[in-house]
């Protein structure tokens, strides 16, 4: 357990709900209990966890996903609650009707921050940034021009060097980068059902098979903070999950400063899915985002 993330790493567990708690069992007994309070996510890694239908539902109804990983940390499957939000029912109807020119523009919206996010993780690394920061600025609605994969060619060698290729398949830094986005996808799920949207309708992704396509796309903007950390990590020494997951899920915790003060990603990411509901409702884009897209600062990370 690192912050509100619960990963399930170990064979042999079987998890129950008792009480307020979930607890973790083995053959010696139990293994580990966390309060249901304090979760926000459940990553499961291992392929021989167990489960109580009581452990699921009690996480459904606290609205928590529980997302299945799959090989090299990607995520292959998601458990989630079929209710959120009072006005659940009233959201999903504006969501599911919103007109494709506010799709477009709320897409728009969240390229341009992602991009600007780049801008600012190579400008936090010392590395010039001008290149980057001008496709921000020349978004269009809907991103006809492609300026997200434009500036993705120019960001990626930047930051991890001209030799590194963006493969989910790979291990290394491809596979951290795939488990620190995992955490981030579900904790963007988290916020988007307590708002009372369904994760599955995007404004953008497009994926017939994609259960959380909508938390695909509010998450775009925070990737650099995965980035960052999986930089920070290859330069501690770090070159697998298996030594970095903690430090991850920690870069994900961490405070960001927002209008309301300094907030956890969490709590940013249940503005922003709030904002998407309002937009939604009102038919104009009003998306609110953090005042710098990477944390105050990012976690100290051990040399491995």
């Amino acid at each position: 357990m690192v912050g509100r993330i619960l990963e399930l790493s170990r064979d042999g567990l079987a998890v129950h709900k008792t009480r307020g708690f979930l607890s973790m069992r083995d053959k010696k007994g139990e293994a580990g209990r966390v309060g249901l309070d304090d979760i926000d996510a459940v990553l499961v890694s291992s392929p021989g966890v167990m489960w109580s239908n009581s452990a699921l539902a009690e996480l459904a109804t606290r609205q928590v996903p529980v997302m299945i990983l799959g090989d090299h940390f990607t995520p292959v499957a998601v458990v989630l609650p079929i209710a959120g939000h009072g006005e659940q029912g009233y959201r999903i109807r504006a969501q599911a009707d919103a007109p494709l020119p506010l799709r477009k523009q709320v897409w728009a919206t969240l390229v341009r921050h992602k991009i600007a996010a780049q801008a600012e993780t190579l400008e936090r690394i010392g590395v010039s940034s001008e290149r980057v920061r001008r496709l921000s600025y020349a978004v269009r609605s809907g991103d006809p021009d492609n300026r997200e994969a434009q500036a993705a060619q120019a960001y990626w060698p930047l930051l991890l060097g001209k030799s590194f290729r963006r493969d989910r398949d790979a291990a290394g830094a491809n596979a951290m980068l795939n488990y620190g986005y995992a955490v981030l996808r579900a904790a963007t799920a988290r916020g988007i059902i307590s708002t009372g949207l369904h994760p599955s309708l995007s404004v953008h992704h497009q994926s017939g098979g994609d259960a959380l396509a909508l938390a695909d796309d509010l998450m775009e903007p925070f990737r650099p903070v995965i980035d960052l950390c999986v930089l920070r990590l290859l330069e501690a020494g770090h070159n697998s999950v298996e030594t970095a997951r903690a430090d991850l899920v920690a870069c994900l915790v961490a405070d960001f400063g927002t209008r309301q003060g300094v907030s956890p990603l969490s709590q940013v990411l249940a503005r922003l899915a709030q904002s998407l509901a309002q937009s939604f409702l009102d038919r104009k884009p009003g998306l609110v985002f953090p005042s710098h897209l990477l944390p105050v600062e990012i976690v100290d990370i051990k040399d491995d």
